[in-house]
């Protein structure tokens, strides 16, 4: 039986409890192999940790003014809804995705977060907001001369993973990670288990237990 009633719950789970690997282990598993979004999609500070649910972006390559500049952007920022995480892809990275005003905007209507895989921009002023952003690093160019989002809350194919609104997204240190609807209760019942389960592991191993002995009473490694 599940350790949580709501999302709200299982979100605080996962922070206290949870990190990356554990979750990827299970998904692997499960035979989802490539759950993981690319490795140069990094938080902005190696604490941040987020979780929640994902709402899609969709982005494209525009070249010179537009007649509505940053296309569906504003639309998109300003329906995110508590514990939603912008999740924005598209284009060639040829500027910044994200900035202060956008943190601004999604840390205010309680998103969880922002992940775009593209560079962000104004550093010092996302960093003091205190709210979880991952990107490819940072590039102060500006993208309402060089992308549009043209639609949001629809799928898309993030590097190698294809996220679905809804979709568990789950970012710590050592990566960002996509968690399917249709396996999020298995995979963190699992996840719970298998990092109670390496606490022990690690206890045994500190106590002189040898590493193929350890695996062979435990499983874990």
């Amino acid at each position: 039986m599940a350790q949580w009633n709501n999302d709200k719950e299982l979100f605080a789970l996962v922070k206290e409890r949870l990190y990356t690997p554990v979750v990827g282990d299970i998904l692997d598993g499960l035979g989802c192999y490539h759950q993981f979004l690319p490795q140069d999609v990094r938080s902005l500070r190696g604490d941040m940790k987020l979780v929640g649910r994902a709402m899609p972006v969709l982005m494209i390559d525009v070249y010179g003014p537009q007649k509505k500049p940053f296309g569906l952007l504003t639309e998109a920022l300003d329906q995110l809804e508590e514990d939603e995480i912008y999740l924005a892809t598209g284009g060639t990275k040829r500027c910044a995705y994200w900035g202060e005003l956008l943190t601004a905007t999604a840390r205010t209507r309680k998103a969880a977060g922002a992940v775009v895989n593209g560079w962000h921009r104004d550093t010092p002023q996302v960093l003091e907001q205190n709210w979880p952003v991952f990107s490819c690093g940072c590039y102060a160019q500006d993208s309402s001369v060089r992308t549009q989002v043209v639609d949001f809350r629809c799928p898309i194919e993030f590097g190698d993973v294809w996220v679905n609104p809804g979709d568990i997204v789950f970012g710590d240190i050592d990566g960002v990670l996509i968690i399917p609807q249709k396996y999020e209760t298995e995979v963190f019942e699992k996840a719970l288990e298998k990092a109670a389960g390496e606490k022990v592991v690690r206890k045994a191993i500190e106590g002189g237990m040898t590493a193929t002995a350890a695996f062979a009473k435990f499983g874990i490694l």
